[in-house]
Parts: C-alpha cells; sequence; structure tokens
C-alpha cells in the first residue's frame, strides 16, 4: 500500500511550514494535543511508507526565498495535502511573524486562499504558552512588543515593527482587517460574525488576537470550519483541540515510537545567533567540549569543516561535542556588511551542512541543532525524508526519529534559535538514548 493510500482515509489537517524548526515545533504541538502526526521533508514521493495519521507537517525551507519559489512550493505541498484528504490547511510561521515587507508570509498566503477559495483567512502567530500573545494587531514577546524585543534583530528577517496589520499589508494583495481581543473573549460566534463583516467589506485576511491559552480554543474552533489559516503553532493547538472535540480525528497517540534507543556516538551543532542560543552554548561549555567556528575564516573559503571535523573526531568517544557558528548580533551585523547578508548566511550554512554530513560518515546517529536555517541546511543534506515525532525537550521541540534516512535508524533535534532554555543541549541529548 502506498503512502498515499494509507494517508487519504485518515488524514484530518494538512500543514505547510516554512522552515524545518518550525515544522517540528508544529509537530510536537500537534502530538501533545492528541493527534498522529508525521513531518515530512519536503513532499515525500508516494512510495515513502509512512503509518496512518491524523496530521502531516509538510516542512519547507521557503521563509527567506524568493517569494515566487515560496508560492510555488507552498502550492505543491498544499495540493499532496488535499489529495489525501485533508480538509484544513494551516501554512505554519515563525511566531515572530519573520518575513521582509517582499514576503514571504503574505504571497503564498494569497496564493493558498486563491487555490482553495476562501473568504477570508484568520492569522495570528500568538502562543501564549512561548510568550508569544498579540494584542491589537500587535505582537508581544513576554510583556514587550517585538520591536523592542532582542528577537527584533534576525539575522535574515529582522523585525522592527509590531503591528501585524501594517506588516501583513505590506506583504499581501488584499486587504487586511483586525479581530480584536473583545470579539475573542465573546467566543466562536462572535469571531465568526466579526469575520463575516470583514468579508463583507472585502477584507481577505484578518490578524485575530490571542492572550491566553483559551483563546486559541476560540479561534481553533472558527478556524476548523475554515479551508486554510495562517499562524504558529498556537493556532495548530486550538485546531487539533477541535478536530479531536469534532471526532474528525482520532485522540489517540500510539506509544511514542520515535523514542526507542538508537545509541552511537552523538553531537550538537549551532548555528542560530540567538541570545537564548548563545546562552544555551555558553552553558554547554561546562559540560561538553565546545568548538567555535570562525565565520570569516568559512567565508572566505578556509577549511573550517574540515578542521572541525578533526576536532570532533579526536573527542566523540570519550562524548558529546558542539561546534558552533554563532555569534553576537553586532559581530553578525558586521559580517553581512563587509559580504553580504544571503552570502555569508548561505556560505555557514553550507559548511555546517558538511560538517553534518561528516559526523554522519564518522558514525553520529544522534544530532541535536540550533537554529532553523541551520537545521534545513542540515536535513536537506543528510536526504532525511521524514520524522516521527517523539518525546518533548522543551516547549516545540520534540525529539524526532528519522524515515527512510540513507544512513539508517537517527534521532535529531531541531531547534529554533530562542527557544528551549539555559541547558537546552545537555536536557537534548538526555532524551535521546
Amino acid at each position: 500500500m502506498t503512502a498515499a493510500a494509507k494517508l487519504s482515509s485518515q488524514l484530518s489537517l494538512g500543514c505547510i511550514a516554512d522552515d524545518y524548526t518550525g515544522a517540528s515545533d508544529l509537530a510536537n504541538t500537534l502530538t501533545r494535543a492528541g493527534l498522529r502526526t508525521v513531518q515530512t521533508i519536503g513532499v515525500p514521493p508516494d512510495d515513502l511508507a509512512l503509518p496512518q495519521v491524523d496530521a502531516v507537517v509538510v516542512s519547507l525551507k521557503s521563509r527567506s526565498i524568493e517569494a515566487r519559489l515560496a508560492v510555488e512550493r507552498s502550492r505543491a505541498s498544499e495540493k499532496w495535502l488535499r489529495g489525501r484528504g485533508a480538509c484544513h490547511i494551516l501554512f505554519k510561521i515563525c511566531s515572530t511573524f519573520d518575513s521582509t515587507d517582499a514576503g514571504n508570509i503574505g504571497p503564498v498566503m494569497d496564493a493558498l486562499r486563491d487555490d482553495c477559495g476562501e473568504a477570508i483567512v484568520l492569522v495570528t502567530p500568538a502562543f501564549p504558552e512561548t510568550g508569544r500573545t498579540v494584542y491589537q494587531g500587535n505582537l508581544f514577546v513576554g510583556p514587550v512588543p517585538l520591536n523592542e524585543s532582542p528577537l527584533k534583530d534576525h539575522p535574515l528577517n529582522p523585525m522592527h515593527d509590531s503591528n501585524l496589520v501594517r506588516v501583513l499589508a505590506r506583504q499581501s494583495g488584499t486587504r487586511i482587517g483586525l479581530v480584536d481581543l473583545a470579539a475573542v473573549a465573546r467566543g466562536p460566534d462572535a469571531v465568526r460574525a466579526r469575520l463575516a463583516d470583514l468579508a463583507r467589506q472585502g477584507v481577505g485576511a484578518a490578524i485575530i488576537d490571542a492572550v491566553f491559552d483559551s483563546d486559541l480554543e476560540t479561534i481553533g474552533a472558527v478556524a476548523r470550519d475554515h479551508r486554510l489559516s495562517v499562524g504558529a503553532s498556537g493556532i495548530g493547538l486550538g485546531l487539533a483541540h477541535a478536530l479531536a472535540s469534532a471526532r474528525r480525528a482520532q485522540s489517540n497517540v500510539p506509544e511514542a515510537v520515535a523514542d526507542a534507543p538508537v545509541g552511537g556516538p552523538a553531537a550538537c551543532l549551532a548555528g542560530s545567533c540567538s541570545q537564548a542560543t548563545l546562552r544555551q552554548i555558553a552553558n554547554a561549555e561546562k559540560t561538553m567540549p565546545v568548538l567555535h567556528l570562525d565565520p570569516e575564516q568559512i567565508i572566505s573559503g578556509k577549511d573550517e569543516s574540515r578542521h572541525a571535523l578533526a576536532w570532533a573526531a579526536e573527542r566523540l568517544k570519550q562524548g558529546p561535542v558542539l561546534i558552533a557558528s554563532s555569534s553576537a548580533p553586532e559581530e553578525v551585523a558586521a559580517l553581512q556588511s563587509r559580504h553580504g547578508r544571503n552570502a555569508a548566511g548561505h556560505a555557514i550554512e553550507q559548511a555546517m551542512a558538511d560538517i553534518a554530513e561528516g559526523l554522519v560518515q564518522a558514525g553520529v546517529r544522534r544530532l541535536v541543532v540550533a537554529g532553523g536555517e541551520t537545521s534545513g541546511a542540515v536535513v536537506d543534506r543528510l536526504k532525511i525524508p521524514a520524522f516521527l515525532v517523539g518525546a518533548e525537550i522543551a516547549a516545540g521541540v520534540p525529539v524526532l526519529r528519522a524515515v527512510g534516512a540513507d544512513a539508517g535508524e537517527m534521532l535529531l533535534a531541531l531547534k529554533s534559535g530562542n527557544f528551549g532554555g539555559p541547558e537546552f543541549f545537555s536536557d537534548a541529548l538526555k532524551l535521546m538514548h
């Protein structure tokens, strides 16, 4: 039986994620909510054996590429998911709405909306559990607006405007409205009435406020009746609960097959330059050998990757190692000014992918990767088509068991830069046996 046949009768929710760590975050959230979930890397071939599931998260690396390509790949993913019975598609974005004025959130949303014929689309990156809330259309990180938080300094998609109505309006070809917290507090019917009113005014998408966990339940109940929504894992949680309560999905997750031991050497790679990851690297130095790569040497073509692999080979028999290309924001800015943002980022990502490939060839079967772009480059290089979701390491970060990987059995953790506590690397390795 093909994967298509296996999924066609079970798939209640289809998700398209614009990066790999965000996809893992969402897959973890859906699994915790009771949905049997698989994360794929791109649109999988039909002959890839997948278990029966309630939800599939198709992982794309489309957040920072040309908008035309992001639209093309997202449309292909939607077509595949709809063909497997998905009634609702969630376009999963970052909880900090990472994008530029050129996209890619708006262009992808517009294309998917046109394809499914939806009159109006609900949009929210809110996830109160992780400190992301939206009030009066403004995105907050903890107690401060996004543009006042450390997350404003993302090296590829800096976010200097917290008003998501304005941000999305600059990207989208449709009018953008707001469903405020007062409407959400009155419940699903009030939200439906507000959306109907906005649609009559020609509004094609609406940012919806969410401050409390209960707001996600309201949003999920409304979004379930539409064919498309856009948001972070919070809206996925609301959708999962709504689907389970409506008996459209079996709230019955099997035993965590992703948690079976793999053994062998373990390594960590860090490419994120977020403050959270920089703290985690500093803490890791207390428990394992850490190598700090020289980004300037990477970009100038020096053989930092080979040096890193030689360094790791001397230490892996004694225990896990960590190799980091992460730098402080001011150092990243200086590097980008000398070499260009895209060129610098690409060179570092490919160097980290080279190192990951070399580590796996040396026998590493447990790999922790920090940073969305780094994770994407690593998984692509290792040619892993899909993952089963296992135990949660930190909010939004599960243990992942590779499915169909050329290297055989592997456990990975793919962490968005801002996720996890101070001891994340140690915490991850404790769960990855």
